[in-house]
């Protein structure tokens, strides 16, 4: 799942080369998943800020180019092409600690830190091995996240007479080859344990009663197994089902009338897209400015609904304190209940990993009767 949303545009580009001409202006220099940064938020922040900065935000396709980055800066530190601030994806971030790409950071600078959700600030606190540890440093400031959805077809499940509601109905019988699935193993084991009352991050996977059997029968009924091209053949209508990111499947909202979107209320998988600082970059005031304007509970929910990917901190905000827009989004703000019932994607040691690589590869070569 790309995870990529409707947003920024020309407004970076004008910004980067005012920024070329205007040495006497403060700059920060961002790296971005394409799209990353409303560019409205780009405007807002270098007028609410002083004296006036000027933003130069760079745009990466993917997640792990902007880790490539980081590791091409760690060899080559004074690069000219550094960044003071990059977006990474909590998947990433135990690598990141690992290798020493990253540098920690002071959350006693954010005046905003405090309104960050408990779970948001444990998931960003790591021993020097990446591991989660309430005793750690915290070496990221969480953005913005999502989650992983199901998208229907309204016209097919019409004549259907039932909607989806949760992972087991990609079990029946009615959708036999009309499925797309992640080609990943942790999402499709995952949700997979999810319809069995586990977490997302369970491992020792032969101990879980019926999985495998669970496993091949969802292999049944699947006609393709894709990432970041199982877009169009819902479209098409090819397929009627679609399990993927939240942030591909929002902005197609605004174009499909025939396609909606459902959190299944057992609980999906979480992700965050992070703020991380290069271990080898200088200091600059403006990384801290930037940070805590992004977890202001006055600029959340114009980020959630401009970048079609919720701010943490609309999570903890008093319904009536947010926008309609918002506050009837169940897929940018979750029932609290599915939300708790969630999983944020934690790393696995070697064991972990060989795991899930060997039950995947066994499924996959079920062949489909």
């Amino acid at each position: 799942m790309k995870r990529r949303s409707l947003l920024l545009g020309a407004a970076t580009l004008t910004l980067s080369q005012l920024a070329a001409g205007c040495d006497s202006k403060p700059i920060l220099k961002i790296r971005s998943l394409k799209n990353g940064i409303p560019a409205q938020l780009v405007s807002k922040f270098s007028r609410d800020v002083q004296p006036s900065p000027l933003l130069q935000v760079t745009q990466e396709g993917q997640l792990k180019e902007l880790f490539a980055l980081l590791q091409e800066w760690k060899q080559v530190p004074q690069s000219k092409n550094q960044a003071n601030l990059v977006m990474l994806g909590d998947y990433w971030l135990t690598l990141a600690i690992r290798q020493k790409l990253i540098k920690p950071i002071d959350p006693a600078k954010f005046a905003n830190w405090p309104q960050l959700p408990e779970r948001w600030q444990k998931l960003v606190r790591r021993n020097d091995e990446g591991k989660l540890d309430p005793q750690g440093k915290v070496w990221a400031a969480p953005y913005r996240w999502g989650s992983t959805v199901i998208a229907y077809r309204t016209d097919k499940f019409k004549a259907l007479g039932w909607t989806p509601t949760d992972w087991k109905d990609l079990w029946r019988s009615e959708l036999r080859d009309r499925i797309s699935l992640p080609d990943s193993a942790r999402e499709v084991i995952g949700l997979t344990l999810k319809k069995l009352g586990k977490s997302y991050n369970t491992q020792q996977l032969d101990r879980v009663p019926n999985l495998k059997k669970e496993l091949a029968n969802l292999h049944q009924q699947v006609k393709l197994y894709s990432s970041d091209s199982y877009l169009q053949p819902l479209i098409l209508g090819d397929t009627w089902l679609a399990v993927g990111s939240s942030g591909d499947l929002l902005p197609l909202l605004q174009t499909q009338k025939d396609i909606a979107l459902v959190i299944p209320v057992s609980g999906t998988a979480l992700w965050t897209d992070l703020w991380v600082e290069p271990a080898s970059g200088n200091p600059v005031s403006l990384v801290d400015k930037w940070i805590d304007f992004c977890l202001q509970p006055r600029v959340a929910p114009q980020l959630s609904l401009l970048a079609k990917a919720s701010s943490p901190i609309i999570v903890g905000m008093k319904p009536e304190d947010l926008p309609e827009a918002v506050r009837t989004n169940s897929v940018l703000l979750p029932d609290a209940k599915i939300l708790a019932a969630s999983d944020f994607l934690l790393p696995f040691g070697d064991a972990g990993i060989a795991q899930y690589r060997s039950l995947w590869q066994k499924t996959r070569q079920v062949v489909r009767s």
